[in-house]
């Protein structure tokens, strides 16, 4: 079927292709009225003229495409569609683009591919970034002529905008308040401890407040492993064959959490009564578990809205400043922590 052409809606209006270019793209302008406007948007509908997007962006030298890159740290993982953090991300993220009049090219990406590749053979105006480590991929982004939001990395590089939370105090609030809800042996369950990345971060502050509290962390205390339900599941398992010696948990991600309750309630052991937990990300089913999670709220919308809106600033304004935003935190007590005496 032959696509419709400004020219076809041109014919059927009566009018030229320039001035049905101006009424589609809402040029302003004094010397058409609004009988020919009408006449125009008429004759497009009647014709079921759809705009070719491709030739629009080689016109205008915009694409109005933001690429979205989830670099997979964790081999043989499925983030996007196994952690509730990333869809609650990426929904805010297309719903802010969508608003603007943009649209999402998203791209799960081996940790040794290639950034610049897939950036420039999508043609993007602008690259947001989740969860990524210094490297050469970030490195050669530099020659990209767009601008690029690093979310959750602790690359510090003037070259990027980045947005994120400061993951140490919010591990170190996390384990201050089961210290001080009576607990002295308090285990630690994370993903992978890299150097730069989140879970280190939190590892160091929880360190930090057991320390303050003249407290230790054992090394039989620090389970790591995924991000994942199934890695909770794995460490309920763990956490009895190592005998059962803490009595809560620090666990860096919701989703964690929910397996390791689920791990616990399959051997007959009680949340918060026999392990209380405080977790971290305060995603929407946190408060829909059983029991019900206390966690360090971060907004995750507001990342994805706040790295949408950075693009946009930058590629209005033409202007490649640097902007940092840390989003605060707070601790949302639920019904996973029982107060010891």
């Amino acid at each position: 079927m032959k696509r419709v052409s400004i020219k076809d809606v041109a014919k059927e209006a009566g009018v030229s292709a320039t001035t049905v270019s101006y009424v589609l793209n809402r040029t302003p302008s004094e010397t058409i009225s609004s009988e020919t406007t009408q006449r125009v948007l008429e004759a497009a509908r009647r014709l079921n003229y759809v705009p070719n997007l491709n030739a629009r962006s080689l016109s205008s030298r915009k694409s109005n495409l933001i690429g979205v890159l989830i670099p997979q740290t964790e081999p043989g993982k499925e983030f996007m569609f196994s952690n509730p953090f990333y869809g609650e991300l990426l929904s805010s993220i297309e719903y802010t683009a969508r608003q603007h009049g943009y649209h999402l090219l998203l791209s799960g990406t081996q940790e040794d591919q290639d950034y610049v590749s897939i950036a420039r053979n999508r043609g993007v105006d602008g690259i947001i970034i989740v969860g990524t480590y210094p490297g050469r991929n970030l490195e050669a982004l530099k020659a990209i002529d767009a601008p690029i939001v690093l979310v959750d990395s602790y690359v510090k590089d003037e070259t990027f905008h980045t947005i994120g939370i400061e993951d140490r105090d919010g591990a170190r609030m996390a384990a201050e308040y089961l210290i001080a809800s009576g607990h002295r042996d308090i285990a630690f369950i994370s993903g992978s401890i890299r150097e730069h990345g989140v879970n280190s971060k939190r590892y160091q502050g929880f360190c930090e407040a057991m320390a303050a509290a003249g407290l230790t962390v054992p090394e039989e205390a620090v389970y790591s492993g995924t991000v994942d339900y199934e890695y909770g599941l794995h460490a309920a398992k763990e956490y009895l064959r190592r005998g059962r010696k803490q009595t809560a948990a620090f666990v860096t991600a919701d989703v964690i959490s929910m397996g390791l309750i689920k791990g616990l309630l399959e051997e007959n052991l009680r949340i918060p009564d026999d392990l209380s937990i405080v977790s971290f990300d305060d995603v929407y089913l946190a408060q829909m578990s059983y029991p019900s999670l206390t966690t360090i709220h971060q907004n995750i919308p507001e990342k994805g809205a706040m790295a949408v809106q950075l693009i946009l600033d930058a590629v209005q304004s033409g202007k490649k400043e640097h902007t940092e935003c840390i989003l605060p935190l707070r601790l949302v007590e639920r019904d996973s922590v029982k107060r010891r005496e």
